[in-house]
C-alpha cells in the first residue's frame, strides 16, 4: 500500500475509546423513492451467471478484495461475524475467516452464490437480521444499485454499533475509452442510448455514507490500467466480469456493423505499440457505525 494511503487508513486502527470521540450519529436520510429504475436487476443477475459459465475474469475483483484484506489486517480489533456481499470467487468466504470468526456470504448471481455456498440476494432487498454482524465487506455489486442511499442504509442496519463497513465500487473515471467509443457509435446511428453505467464520484460516496448514518468515512481511489489490442478484447473482459450494460433504458437493438467499426476505430486511436490503455477506477471506502 502506498504511504499516503497507509497514513489515511491509520485512523481505522485507533482503539475504540479514541475512535468514539470523533464518531457522530448523523440523521438518517428521508425515504427516497425511485420512480424510474436505472438498472435491470434481473438482467444483472443473469449477466453474473453468464460470467460464471464462461469463466469469470477476476483480476479487478481480486485486486479489490486483496486490498480490503490488507486494510482489515491493519485494524487493531477482532471481528466476530461478517457479511460478505459479492462472491465472484468461491474462495473469498474462506479467506475472510482469517479476519472474522463467522462469514455470511451473499451474491446477486445464483451461480456465483451456489459455488460459494452463499445465499442468492440483491443488496437492494437485503434480508439480514438487524444488528447481527460487526463487519460488512461489499465488492462489485453496489455500482448497479437503483437506490444506493437505501442500500447503504440497509447495510448500516445489519451492522451492530461500533462496526465496520468496508468495500469497493467502480468510480466515475471508469472506462473513459469505452465511453468515447460508444459516443462515436451513437453518432453513426444518429441516436443516443445509455451504454455505460453512471458512476459515483469519491466525494459523493463519502457524503452518502454519512447520510446513511455512518461515521468517519474514508474513500481512496485506485486506478487500474489494462491494455487491449482490440475493442472486442475489452468487451470480452467486461462480459467475463458481469459488467456489461444492464441499464433499464438501454437500446435493445444491436449496433450496426458501421457503428461497431466506428467504435473500434475510436477505441484504437492514439494507441501505443498496437495496444489501447483503458482505465478502471476503484473507489475503496470504509466507515463505522456509531458506538452506543
Amino acid at each position: 500500500m502506498k504511504l499516503a494511503s497507509a497514513l489515511r487508513w491509520t485512523a481505522w486502527a485507533l482503539p475504540t475509546a479514541l475512535r468514539d470521540q470523533v464518531v457522530r450519529d448523523p440523521p438518517l436520510p428521508h425515504k427516497r423513492g425511485v420512480p424510474d429504475e436505472l438498472f435491470d436487476l434481473r438482467l444483472a443477475s443473469m449477466r453474473r451467471d453468464r460470467a460464471f459459465r464462461s469463466g469469470p475474469a477476476l483480476f479487478l475483483y481480486e485486486r479489490a478484495f486483496d486490498d480490503i484484506l490488507e486494510r482489515l489486517r491493519q485494524i487493531r480489533r477482532s471481528f466476530h461475524s461478517a457479511l460478505l456481499v459479492g462472491v465472484p470467487d468461491p474462495s473469498w468466504p474462506g479467506r475472510l475467516t482469517s479476519i472474522a470468526e463467522e462469514v455470511q456470504p451473499i451474491d446477486p448471481g445464483p451461480l456465483f452464490a451456489r459455488a460459494a455456498g452463499a445465499r442468492r440476494m440483491d443488496v437492494e432487498m437485503l434480508d439480514v437480521e438487524p444488528a447481527s454482524v460487526d463487519l460488512c465487506v461489499v465488492t462489485g455489486v453496489l455500482d448497479a444499485t437503483n437506490d444506493l442511499p437505501a442500500a447503504l442504509l440497509r447495510l448500516r442496519i445489519a451492522l451492530r454499533p461500533d462496526s465496520l463497513l468496508i468495500g469497493a465500487i467502480p468510480g466515475g473515471d471508469t472506462l473513459p475509452r469505452l465511453r468515447s467509443a460508444m459516443r462515436v457509435a451513437d453518432g453513426i446511428l444518429g441516436t443516443a442510448s445509455p451504454h455505460v453505467h453512471p458512476r459515483i464520484e469519491a466525494a459523493a460516496l463519502g457524503q452518502l455514507l454519512m447520510s446513511a448514518g455512518f461515521g468517519l468515512p474514508v474513500v481512496d481511489v485506485d486506478r487500474v490500467r489494462a491494455s487491449y489490442r482490440s475493442f472486442s478484447g475489452l468487451i470480452r473482459d467486461l462480459r467475463a466480469m458481469g459488467m456489461t450494460n444492464v441499464m433499464a433504458k438501454r437500446s435493445r437493438k444491436p449496433l450496426t456493423g458501421s457503428a461497431v467499426a466506428a467504435a473500434e476505430e475510436d477505441f484504437l486511436s492514439g494507441n501505443i505499440g498496437g495496444r489501447t490503455v483503458e482505465t478502471f477506477e476503484i473507489l475503496h471506502c470504509a466507515a463505522w457505525t456509531p458506538a452506543e
